[in-house]
Order: structure tokens, then sequence, then C-alpha cells
């Protein structure tokens, strides 16, 4: 953090590096949104894309490209580092929306040594969200230093903390019950893996839960 506070503070620090956009590509042909994976396992070659215009001065960053120039979805929320590589969160797509397929939440895995992105968890479309059952939304993230993932759920109806197996199936880890309280978010382990953090968004709480992890 101090060698980032250095280089901002320092001459022409303000505007130093790139900013860039994600552009995947399957074999030669271009991925223009990631909801159309529906396997996991699925994997593509990145390709990164200078924005034009970084200070978005007269067109939002998200306009500046063209039809088939980067690679799009709907709804990309949380990210956590880990494992060697990045993990992003897609929470939802539809097809009505303007996306190639539907489904209730998707993670990826970027490998920065081999320029990939893989899908490692979907969640198909919730039929019945108000019901304790399969899960929808998935938000914020955070990588147990265990093994596996933790997922903060945003759907439309019962509100969990989800674990994620290495093999990537999900199961319940905590659920919601405050009548009044909204989504979990902000998963983070201490140092030591022994005490996971998170919060409820509202009306406000912050939670230390221990293992055995």
């Amino acid at each position: 953090m101090q060698a980032l506070r250095r280089l901002a503070s320092s001459s022409g620090g303000d505007t130093a590096g790139r900013l860039q956009a994600m552009s995947c590509f399957d074999g030669d042909r271009h991925v223009d949104d990631l909801s159309q994976a529906t396997q996991v396992g699925t994997s593509y070659r990145v390709r990164w894309v200078d924005v034009p215009d970084r200070l978005a001065k007269d067109v939002s960053v998200r306009k500046q490209y063209e039809a088939g120039e980067v690679t799009r979805s709907q709804k990309l929320e949380g990210q956590w580092w880990g494992q060697g590589g990045a993990y992003f969160v897609a929470s939802f797509a539809r097809v009505v929306d303007g996306s190639p397929k539907s489904h209730d939440g998707q993670v990826w895995f970027y490998d920065p040594n081999t320029r990939t992105v893989t899908l490692t968890t979907i969640f198909g479309v919730n039929p019945t969200p108000e019901v304790d059952g399969p899960f929808d939304g998935p938000d914020n993230i955070t990588v147990s230093a265990h093994g596996g993932l933790i997922l903060a759920e945003d759907g439309k109806g019962v509100q969990h903390l989800i674990g994620v197996a290495s093999s990537g199936e999900a199961y319940p880890l905590a659920r919601n019950d405050h009548p009044d309280a909204g989504e979990f978010c902000g998963p983070a382990f201490s140092r030591d893996g022994r005490t996971l953090f998170v919060n409820i968004q509202f009306p406000g709480y912050t939670f230390a839960i221990t293992g055995p992890w």
C-alpha cells in the first residue's frame, strides 16, 4: 500500500498504469457474454483491451466499446484474489434482459499465468426463491484458507452464506433469519483462518464465526 501511495503522489502517478477491459475467446470465436457458458469447467482465453478514455470525460467506460470488442455479463459483483488468481461473481443473467442464457449465479476464476477464465460454479434459475431450497444471486465472495469459497447470497428470497467445495458443490453455511434484515455481505477470514467475519447490511450487524473450519 505504501508503494501505491508513493506512485499516486509522484509526478504523473495519478495517470500511471493502464485501465483495461476483459475480452474472451473460445478458440478464434469472440465471446460476447459470459452467460453463454452453462457447464462448469468452461474456459476462455483472455485478452485485455485498453479503455479508450479512462477518465470517461464524455462517455461512460461501459459505452466506449463497439460490439465484439469486450466480453460483458449482467450484474458482475464480488471479486477476491486467492489461490493464484482472481475469483469473480456474476449474480444472475436473464434472456429477457438481453443475455444469451439465463442463470442465477456464476463464479469465474481468472488465472493470470495462463490468461484464461474458467467457470467454477453455476446456479440454475431458481423457480421458487421464497423457499429455503436452491440458491440464487451470489454477490460478495471470499476464498477460504482451508479450500473452497464462501459466497454471500443476495437473491430474491431466503438469504444464505453459501459454502462452495473445491469440487464445485454448493452447500448452506448460514441462513439469515432476521425478519427485517438485508443481505449478507463482506465475508472475510482472519489472517490465521480461524474466524470468518461477515456483515448483514441492514440494520447493520457484524458477526465473527469460528470454526472448526
